[in-house]
C-alpha cells in the first residue's frame, strides 16, 4: 500500500532524528566567529539537558517535542563538528573578511551596517549575513573607500565601504 493512504499516526515511530540538509556545499569551510561558536555550544548544552528531561516522555505532544529537539541537537552537533573558528581579526584589519562589521553607503546616501558571520550565526534583524550570501560575497576582500557592486534581481547596487571593524 502506498504511504499516501496511511495516516502519519499509523506509521511506526522512529527514534532516529530527521537529517538536516547541509547549508554549505561540500568542501566549503564552515567558518564561525568565536562568539558564535560559544553561543552554539551553550544552546547545545541546554538542548541536551532538555532532551534528558524528556527521555521518558510517551505523550504524543512530548514525542513531537523530543523529535524536534533531536533534530536541532543533531544539526548543532554537526555544525560544531565541522566549524572552523576564526581567531580575531585578520592580519590586515582594513580588509573585509568573515567576522567583520562593515558600514556602507549606497548611491542614494543611505548607510547600512552588516556583519559577515558563519551560516549558523545569521540574524537578518541585526543585519548579520552569512559569509556565503551574495551581499557578503560583494563585500569580501574590499577595503575602506572602495566601491563594490552588489548584483540582485532588482538591479545592481553600489556600496562605498565606509568602515571595517572586528569585535
Amino acid at each position: 500500500m502506498s504511504r499516501a493512504f496511511v495516516r502519519e499516526s499509523d506509521l511506526p515511530e522512529s527514534d532516529e532524528p530527521p537529517r538536516r540538509a547541509a547549508p554549505l556545499p561540500p568542501g566549503t569551510p564552515n567558518y564561525m566567529t568565536a562568539a558564535g561558536a560559544a553561543r552554539l555550544e551553550e544552546e547545545l548544552a541546554g538542548l541536551r539537558a532538555e532532551r534528558g528531561r524528556l527521555a521518558a516522555a510517551t505523550a504524543p505532544d512530548e514525542w513531537a517535542t523530543r523529535t524536534k529537539l533531536d533534530a536541532r541537537i543533531a544539526g548543532l552537533a554537526e555544525s560544531l563538528r565541522t566549524m572552523q573558528v576564526l581567531d580575531g581579526p585578520p592580519q590586515d584589519p582594513g580588509v573585509v573578511r568573515v567576522g567583520a562589521t562593515v558600514r556602507v553607503r549606497d548611491a542614494g546616501g543611505e548607510e547600512t551596517t552588516f556583519r559577515l558571520v558563519g551560516v549558523d550565526e545569521t540574524d537578518p534583524e541585526r543585519n548579520w549575513i552569512a559569509w556565503v550570501s551574495p551581499a557578503a560575497r560583494a563585500l569580501l576582500n574590499a577595503r575602506v573607500g572602495q566601491t563594490v557592486t552588489f548584483r540582485r534581481p532588482a538591479g545592481a547596487t553600489h556600496w562605498q565601504i565606509l568602515q571595517v571593524s572586528y569585535d
